[in-house]
């Protein structure tokens, strides 16, 4: 434990080497956590007979899964920060009453959705488009997936305190564990014991459940900073409020995805076809994937902009941010590049159909036309959110997607004569005003609090004085 401190130290080490041993691993966990579910979908697409029908089952559950997962990031993204910044301060106590009153909320959290889900699932996966040749696979995969919802929470919602102790490593292997099982189990399952759909759902719980185990083994362990501890389970009204407030902005982006693939979808399968929701479908694919070294790079950088803020340290905090801002804008840039003049790259990986590939070709170009920029508003956004400030924070989740994208998409076809492709244009419209927004609000905020505290530095050196 004394070795893994002296490697990690949020407020003394260099910041760039920080970041990098912290980012690598939550890239890594990030990246893993993706193609385990890939891997997972494609195992239930070569069931034998019943696979292409199987697959579209499984994929109503999307959306419902979107959602458990966010209610996962509301614990971790909102009590994670302020654990951190209490740990800035030296105040472990608090830290580890916030991790307390988390881990109460996660497992609430587990225990509600299980029930509503047991109950209302089918009616919820009808609503999400499943048909009556669909419906009996996606219900199946649900009702089990249902059963081990608490893990899901408790490995998700918790596994983000051992990020924000410094623990990175530990935290990408609780991740890596869950996916190796998964990929193991998926074959024995569906096909060994002959499980299909079940058998899918079955490796899955199984996976988290090994997953929750190893989170909750290193939070009551010996290793750990910070420790559940039985006398912080009772859950503090105004601590908790102050960490569901912070994470209602990661709550809301992981919430809606389903939404805004549900008004895509509809419109372009109105003005488009086929054709165009099929497109749609791999730029979402595209997006979701390229967008996960950023959703890295915030993570490793959240716990030394969280711990050196609490400690009063806003140099760390000026440094930890420009080198996020920074690597997060050059990944961006580089990923425009490929999107815009070899989209083919990208394309080539979900299809090989001649006409699905030509038509995908110019909407990417259309669709991620100002992805260059989103760098700057992940890296804004996220620090927001490790700054605990959870107003700013929430109203910027809201306003990309809520309150622009959303009306975008069906707004902008009544001023185009190609509508699909106002649909697609939706999306870079969105980005600039969200981006021009947010980098505008960050940096007057930031300057602000920068001027605070330095009159606090000021003011306590005129008292020892």
């Amino acid at each position: 434990m004394a070795k893994q401190k002296k490697e990690t130290n949020l407020g003394k080490d260099p910041v760039g080497r920080l970041l990098f041993r912290l980012a690598v691993p939550a890239i890594t966990a990030q990246i893993v956590n993706v193609l385990y579910n890939m891997v997972d979908r494609m195992y239930i697409g070569h069931i034998p007979k019943i696979g292409a029908a199987a697959l579209t089952g499984v994929g109503v559950t999307f959306p419902i899964i979107m959602v458990i997962s966010a209610f996962a990031a509301l614990m971790a993204m909102g009590g994670a920060p302020k654990a951190s910044i209490m740990m800035g301060k030296g105040d472990r106590e608090t830290a580890e009453k916030i991790l307390g009153n988390c881990t109460s909320g996660t497992i609430a959290a587990g225990l509600i959705l299980t029930v509503l889900l047991l109950i209302f699932g089918r009616d919820l996966l009808m609503l999400f488009g499943a048909s009556e040749n669909t419906i009996g696979y996606a219900d199946t995969y649900m009702k089990i997936y249902a059963c081990g919802t608490l893990f899901v929470q408790i490995a998700l919602g918790l596994n983000t305190f051992i990020t924000t102790q410094g623990f990175a490593g530990t935290s990408m292997l609780s991740v890596v564990i869950g996916a190796v099982t998964n990929i193991i189990l998926d074959p024995i399952f569906i096909f060994g014991f002959d499980m299909g759909v079940s058998g899918a759902a079955l490796a899955t719980i199984i996976s988290q459940a090994l997953s929750a185990v190893w989170v909750l083994l290193f939070l009551t362990g010996k290793k750990t900073t910070l420790k559940i501890r039985k006398k912080y389970l009772k859950i503090d009204p105004r601590l908790y409020g102050s960490c569901l407030a912070l994470g209602m902005s990661p709550f809301i982006m992981q919430a809606t995805e389903g939404a805004i693939t549900v008004c895509f979808n509809s419109s372009l399968l109105r003005y488009g076809g086929d054709i165009a929701v099929g497109a749609m479908t791999i730029l979402s694919s595209v997006m979701q994937f390229s967008m996960l070294p950023l959703q890295g790079l915030t993570q490793g950088a959240q716990p030394i902009v969280s711990f050196n803020y609490g400690a009063g340290n806003m140099e760390r905090v000026k440094k930890a941010f420009f080198l996020l801002l920074r690597a997060c804008v050059i990944y961006s840039t580089l990923l425009w590049a490929v999107a815009v003049f070899a989209p083919q790259a990208f394309i080539m990986i979900f299809t090989s159909d001649a006409d699905l590939s030509a038509y995908t070709e110019w909407a990417m170009r259309i669709y991620m036309a100002m992805s260059l920029i989103f760098g700057i508003q992940v890296a804004c956004q996220q620090t927001f959110i490790a700054l605990g400030n959870a107003k700013t924070s929430l109203f910027l989740a809201v306003l990309r997607k809520i309150i622009l994208l959303i009306p975008l998409i069906f707004v902008l076809p009544l001023f185009f004569t190609d509508k699909a492709m106002a649909v697609f244009l939706a999306e870079p419209v969105a980005d600039t005003l969200a981006v021009a927004t947010t980098a505008t609000m960050f940096f007057v905020q930031f300057r602000k609090l920068l001027k605070r505290m330095e009159k606090g530095t000021k003011s306590e050196e005129k008292a020892e004085a």
